[in-house]
This record gives C-alpha cells, structure tokens and sequence, in this order.
C-alpha cells in the first residue's frame, strides 16, 4: 500500500466535503443536536404540570395544603374551580393535566382517616402525567405541611380520568399516528421532488407553463390520499388488536389528521427546496425527525422540558398533532375544543408552505 497516494484520497474526500456544506452541516449538527436534546431538554422528572384545584372545604387547613403542594414544583395551579363539572371541561380542552380535589368534608375526613383525604384527578391519555400523579400521592404530606398544624393526610386517591385501566397502547397509538405520518410524509415528499431533479424530468415540468405554486401542489396532493390510507391502517389495528377506543368523532379524528399531513407536506417540500441529492433530502428529513418526536410529549414528559425547549418543540406540527389526537381518540374532545392546537397547524403550514413555493424556481439551480 502506498500510503503517499492513500493521503492524497484522504485530503481529496475531505475537501470534496467541505465543499458539500449540507453534508458537513449534518455531521455537525446531528450529534449536537443529540447532545443538547437528550442532555438539556430530556428531563424524566415531571415539573409545573399545568392543574386547577378545586377547594370545596375552604378551610384554612386546605389552603394551606394547596399551598405546601404548590410549592413543591409539580403542578403549577392556574385554575381556582368552583364546581366538580369544571374538572371535566378543563382536562377534555387539554388546559390542564390534572387536578387537586379537596372534598367538603376534608377536615373530617383527615381525623377519622376512614376515607381518601383529598383526590388528584389526572388525564390518563398521558402515561407520564399518571406517573407523576403517583409520585405526587406518595409524598409524605403530613411532613409537607406545617408540623404546627398537627394534622396527617393519608389515603390520596387518584382517578385516572380516559385509561382507567392504565394501559399503556391507549397512549401510545394515537401517538404513533403522528409518528408514522411524520417519517414518511416529510421523507416521501422531500425525496419525490429531488428525485425528479435528479433524473432531469424536472427540465421538462419547467418548459411547461405550469407555475411554482402548481408544481409544488401537484406534487404535494397525491401524498395526502397516502396519509388518510396510513391514517386509517393505523386506526384500524389499534382498535381490532390493542382495543383503543375512539371516543370523540371519527370526522374530527381525520380532520386533524388531514391538518397534520398537510403541515408535514409542507415541510418536505421545503427541505426538497434546501437539497440537491436524494441522500442530502434523507439526511435533512432525518434532521427534523429527531427534535420532533422527542420533543413532542410522545416519549418524554413536555412539562419536564426547559422553557426554550418548549417553545421550540411548540414549532414543530408533530407536538400539536399529539394533543389533537388525544384528546379527540381518549378525551371525546372537538377539533372546536382544541382549535388553538388546529390553528397552530394551520399557521405552520401556511408559513413552511409559501417559504417552499417561493423558492422553488422555474429553472435549474
């Protein structure tokens, strides 16, 4: 072996990819991204979980209650109710996670110890919402409030509100809905435009009069007939095999589907706009993959994210996909009672989708 002519394939791969600044970028990003992702915004302990309590004893042992475990950080209390029926409202909206029931009788019931003291209503579409309800009822609350009180709260009871049941592919398929459309809508869609660039049957298109805005709606329509087909092979099995229900409308349910695919189009097409290579478009599509589906609430808890990893995971359409189909499949929710979510879609689509369009040119680069 020479290693003379060995280095110089060496330094000629290595100034073929500086120059392929996508390529580069992605070798860089990937495992930056990875970092700061798994080590800054994956956090396994659930904090401020948005909640209302709803104090019917207003004493001032149950405020001071209220209080103790407002201060502990898991639920942050933004809701003050005055009737059982709110409960309901809030959780089906998906404007809370759970709730701090505080019966009348709450003092009573602290002495005699006979009954559930106090009860932490939770939305059981989430797993990890349950599990923090868990964690939260296992605290000692007796040593969280003032020991001055010389009072004890036992028995705390949970009422696992959409999966009484506590199984786990009641959470997990709606979930994976927004999974499955994610990684083939973005990469079907990003692939399919470089492809045609590639082979040179774009020329063709060009020499035509069809308009950008066409071209790239004519590309981006066929895929939504595929999505509604994975949608409803996925709905199909979760209800025949792991028996998850579809409590709200079926109507809603691919509404919020077609919503989602139209936002994941989108974004493939705008990543076709950014690559000149099938394997730059798979690269790009796989870029956005990552962030999305941990950032989304699917695997990790959302409330135990920092706020900038919140607030980025808020750009992505996948996060308000996740709600929407929860919320309509587990909490009879309608896509009326979860429009910011629907609008937050929309919003993502029309933003991605005019950016694509404008850069899509009527020539070749």
């Amino acid at each position: 072996m020479n290693l003379r002519r060995l280095f110089s394939i060496v330094i000629k791969e290595l100034r073929q990819l500086r120059r392929d600044r996508l390529t580069f970028a992605m070798i860089v990003g990937i495992p930056t991204m990875q970092l700061l992702v798994f080590g800054y915004a994956i956090n396994m302990d659930i904090r401020h979980l948005d909640a209302a309590v709803l104090d019917q004893a207003q004493t001032w042992q149950s405020r001071e209650l209220v209080a103790t475990l407002g201060q502990t950080g898991v639920m942050d209390f933004k809701y003050r109710l005055h009737a059982p029926q709110e409960v309901d409202v809030l959780l089906r909206e998906g404007r809370i996670s759970a709730a701090l029931v505080i019966p009348p009788d709450f003092e009573r019931r602290v002495i005699e110890q006979d009954r559930a003291a106090l009860q932490i209503v939770v939305d059981g579409s989430d797993q990890i919402v349950q599990q923090a309800a868990r964690q939260l009822a296992a605290l000692p609350l007796a040593s969280l409030l003032n020991p001055a009180l010389g009072v004890q709260v036992n028995n705390v009871e949970i009422v696992n509100f959409y999966n009484p049941e506590r199984r786990a592919p009641i959470n997990t398929v709606p979930g994976l809905i927004g999974v499955i459309l994610t990684m083939t809508m973005v990469l079907f869609t990003a692939m399919a435009i470089v492809r045609e660039r590639e082979r040179g049957n774009l020329e063709f298109l060009i020499a035509t009069p069809v308009s950008p805005a066409e071209l790239t709606l004519g590309k981006v329509l066929p895929f939504i007939g595929i999505g509604l087909l994975q949608v409803t092979v996925v709905l199909t099995l979760g209800v025949l095999i792991f028996k998850v229900p579809i409590n709200g409308s079926l109507l809603d349910v691919y509404g919020a589907a077609l919503a989602f695919i139209i936002a994941s189009l989108s974004l493939g097409v705008f990543l076709s706009t950014l690559a000149k290579t099938q394997f730059q478009a798979m690269q790009l599509a796989m870029f956005t993959f990552l962030p999305q589906i941990l950032l989304s609430g699917f695997m990790f808890p959302f409330a135990g994210m920092p706020w900038p990893a919140q607030w980025l995971a808020e750009i992505f359409p996948m996060t308000h996909f996740i709600r929407l189909i929860r919320g309509i499949m587990l909490r009879a929710a309608t896509l009326r009672d979860l429009w910011h979510e629907l609008a937050a879609l929309a919003a993502f689509c029309v933003v991605v989708l005019t950016i694509a369009i404008l850069r899509t040119r009527k020539r070749l680069d």
